[in-house]
């Protein structure tokens, strides 16, 4: 039922007898034979019916799985529960029926909404049974336990370090790629970090968000904020081994050490 034809662009082509239409895989044309076969290979198992292709009786199945599939032609995600489905389908519309009450913020989830309330409500249900850190979510305690056992399962192919989560090698890797998805709307300035976008947009926006209580000097970052409140304290945490002066800043301490360096 087939046969290889010639060789067009440096592919072999091949040919199905019956019809003569043309494929460039030999697979392609396994599947396009058996429109001429009466072989049935695939087999559902609860009603006997056969198919001809191995995805035909997937989609047969649903019926008794009662899987069902996202109409979505970019999605076809499929699920066992329509309230799954449900649920997924507000992902395509954007709808979030579940508003807190405290802040009005909204999810598609009526359990993502019980996550969130934990900020308000305080409650952390999810403790580490080595240092009794509480949590509110599970998976904060499953990547915290990770500190104690000193698992890191993610690991950079391109230089070897580990991390702990996805989340921080995924961010690692933007290192050896140069990608910065971030992007200032304003001077098109791109950064790594989401984060430090925010910091940054501060600048056009004049936004310091973060306000000393003594004497009401305001500032974009908290780290700021912290090394500003020593002037109040007078705490100087960086100390200089070789005549014991301490500064606020580390950066005033490396200055500093230059000078017992020459």
């Amino acid at each position: 039922m087939e046969r290889q034809e010639g060789i067009r662009s440096g592919r072999h082509i091949f040919m199905c007898d019956v019809c003569n239409k043309s494929f460039h895989y030999k697979c392609t044309l396994k599947f396009h034979v058996s429109v001429h076969s009466e072989e049935r290979p695939f087999v559902c198992d609860v009603y006997g019916k056969s198919f001809r292709l191995l995805q035909t009786l997937k989609v047969h199945q649903r019926i008794h799985t009662q899987e069902r599939q996202c109409s979505r032609d970019i999605c076809n995600k499929a699920f066992t529960q329509g309230g799954e489905l449900k649920v997924h389908q507000r992902i395509h519309r954007g709808d979030r029926p579940y508003a807190c009450v405290e802040c009005k913020k909204s999810f598609r989830n009526s359990e993502y909404l019980k996550v969130h309330q934990r900020i308000h409500t305080g409650e952390r249900p999810y403790s580490c049974d080595v240092c009794n850190k509480s949590f509110i979510q599970r998976v904060e305690l499953k990547m915290h336990r990770r500190i104690h056992s000193g698992d890191r399962p993610y690991a950079c192919l391109e230089c070897n370090k580990s991390f702990r989560q996805s989340g921080q090698l995924k961010v690692h890797q933007r290192i050896h790629t140069g990608e910065r998805p971030y992007s200032c709307d304003v001077c098109g300035k791109s950064f790594k970090l989401k984060g430090v976008l925010k910091v940054h947009q501060r600048i056009h926006s004049g936004d310091c968000p973060y306000a000393c209580l003594e004497c009401n000097k305001s500032f974009r970052q908290s780290g700021q904020l912290k090394v500003h409140q020593r002037i109040h304290s007078g705490d100087r945490p960086y100390a200089c081994l070789e005549c014991n002066k301490s500064f606020r800043q580390s950066g005033c301490l490396k200055l500093h050490q230059r000078m017992h360096n020459g």
